[in-house]
């Protein structure tokens, strides 16, 4: 978890890149900017906004040979141990960006280096190193008043509601490629930012195995439990696989398959499920790990606890009381009607 309730802008520098492709020039400033009591709130707004709004999916700096050879780790390792430097080092990685420009659908823009400090993650006080990029410009009326009419001037601006790229590295996890934030609100060159200019992969901690094993047990029940049972039974068995996740502090894959798989003749089937499917949920050597309990609440919101029927009726399952179901709720087979039907034992109906 982050907080960015006291972080402090130390520096900031101000450039531009163009377009490679198109014959655009890089700028940069001589200078970093002088920055006032008017203008940092509202810069630390256009910021952070983005990161405290959106789930914290961390990445890591990352190569194919090793991490020194990933240029963004190093330049913000370099304004880490001399954060003086900053400016100098900014006119870097700006250059950096721009080597990566050269795609017809990239566009030209400001680029924000930011060295921050007093920033808490994971309960850790630590300093960052921001890079931001903007790029869509917005129109905006200005009022000029000329002798006895009142002017009406078009401009373009960025605008401060909307970020369109950045990332905040955190000066820590310095051994696994630090801590990474990133946002991309401009998809239609998502390789740019991403893999071309930071060069990064998911950061694998509690929070990302936690996700992507809840993951897997979802693709695991559709899959696999729907067409060998019926859809009550993929439903309780995600609400039991949640239930594992929200009770424990660990995860071990044993204690897991006996508390979750009711029907032990699926439990060979998860097994030969995961040899097939683990690489795909990067997963597939993980039997144990620390649980992140912000992770399986989220799970919690987007698992479907609901029966959808052909008979266009709907019958909803309580995650929180899933003993419920299975005490009563019961399917059958009407000889008669030749179809199926699910009985709902029940004392009296409540007041909606």
């Amino acid at each position: 978890m982050i907080n960015l309730f006291n972080a402090h802008i130390e520096s900031l520098s101000i450039h531009r890149v163009g377009n490679k492709s198109r014959n655009e020039a890089i700028f940069l400033s001589e200078e970093p900017y002088n920055l006032n009591d008017e203008i940092v709130p509202l810069l630390k707004e256009y910021f952070f906004k983005p990161f405290r709004e959106k789930e914290e999916n961390y990445f890591q700096f990352a190569h194919d040979v090793d991490l020194e050879y990933n240029d963004m780790y190093n330049l913000s390792t370099e304004i880490f141990n001399n954060p003086t430097e900053a400016h100098a080092i900014s006119k870097k990685i700006t250059n950096h960006l721009f080597e990566q420009s050269n795609h017809p659908h990239i566009k030209n823009g400001e680029v924000y280096v930011v060295h921050i400090t007093n920033i808490s993650i994971d309960n850790n006080v630590v300093d960052a190193v921001g890079v931001f990029k903007s790029e869509i410009k917005t129109d905006f009326m200005q009022f000029e008043e000329k002798g006895k009419v009142l002017e009406m001037i078009l401009q373009q601006g960025i605008s401060l509601n909307k970020q369109d790229k950045g990332c905040l590295i955190f000066n820590y996890k310095k051994e696994e490629g630090y801590k990474i934030l990133t946002v991309d609100s401009n998809r239609y060159d998502a390789r740019y930012w991403l893999e071309h200019f930071l060069s990064v992969d998911a950061f694998q901690d509690e929070n990302f195995f936690t996700k992507k094993y809840l993951k897997f047990c979802q693709g695991f029940a559709k899959d696999v439990v729907f067409p060998a049972e019926d859809k009550k039974e993929e439903v309780l068995f995600m609400n039991r696989s949640v239930n594992y996740f929200a009770k424990n502090d660990e995860f071990e894959e044993s204690n897991f398959l006996n508390e979750v798989v009711i029907n032990p003749d699926l439990i060979p089937e998860f097994k030969n499920y995961k040899i097939d499917k683990g690489e795909k949920y990067s997963i597939e050597d993980v039997t144990n790990f620390p649980i992140a309990n912000a992770a399986v609440s989220d799970a919690r919101k987007s698992i479907k606890n609901v029966i959808n029927l052909d008979t266009n009726i709907q019958i909803k399952l309580d995650f929180i009381n899933p003993e419920s179901a299975e005490k009563y709720v019961e399917k059958g087979w009407d000889e008669e009607k030749q179809m199926y039907y699910y009985l709902v034992y029940f004392n009296k109906e409540q007041k909606s």
